[in-house]
C-alpha cells in the first residue's frame, strides 16, 4: 500500500533554499543584519537589514522592521513594516505588511492586510551577497 516509487525523478525534492536552517525564537529581539543562503524562520523581533538567498518565513508572532527585505521567497504570517523583493511572496491569514512588495508570484489568504503597492513582474532580480549560509552580523 505504502511502496516507494522505483522512479522519483518526477518528485523534485526541496532545494535547500525552500528548508528551513535557522529560528530566531519568540521572544528574542535582535538588531542587525540577516545574509547568506537558507531559510531562517522568524518568531521573535528583527529590526535590520535582511539579503537571503532562501526562504525567510516571519511566524504569527514574528516583527520584522527592514527598510527591504530581499529573499528568494517571503511568507509572512506575522508583520513585516519595510518594502519586500522576492521571487514568491505568500501573506497568510494572520499576515501584516506596510510596505511595497515587488515579486513575481503573489499569493494572500482571506484576512491578510497589506498597506502597500504590489508590483508584479516576470522576474525579479535580487542581487543578492553571495555568503556564508545565514551570517548574521550585530550591529
Amino acid at each position: 500500500m505504502f511502496r516507494r516509487r522505483e522512479d522519483d525523478s518526477s518528485i523534485s525534492s526541496s532545494p535547500t533554499t525552500e528548508r528551513i536552517t535557522s529560528v530566531l525564537g519568540d521572544g528574542t529581539t535582535y538588531h542587525g543584519r540577516l545574509a547568506g543562503r537558507g531559510g531562517v524562520r522568524i518568531e521573535g523581533a528583527f529590526e535590520g537589514e535582511i539579503e537571503l538567498n532562501g526562504l525567510l518565513v516571519v511566524g504569527t508572532t514574528g516583527r520584522v522592521t527592514c527598510e527591504h527585505v530581499r529573499a528568494n521567497t517571503v511568507i509572512v504570517a506575522g508583520a513585516i513594516r519595510g518594502n519586500i523583493s522576492a521571487e514568491k511572496v505568500e501573506i497568510r491569514s494572520t499576515g501584516r505588511i506596510w510596505g511595497d512588495v515587488v515579486t513575481a508570484a503573489f499569493s494572500t489568504e482571506e484576512g491578510a492586510f497589506l498597506r502597500g503597492q504590489i508590483q508584479m513582474e516576470e522576474q525579479v532580480t535580487l542581487d543578492l551577497p553571495d555568503e556564508t549560509p545565514e551570517q548574521i552580523d550585530s550591529e
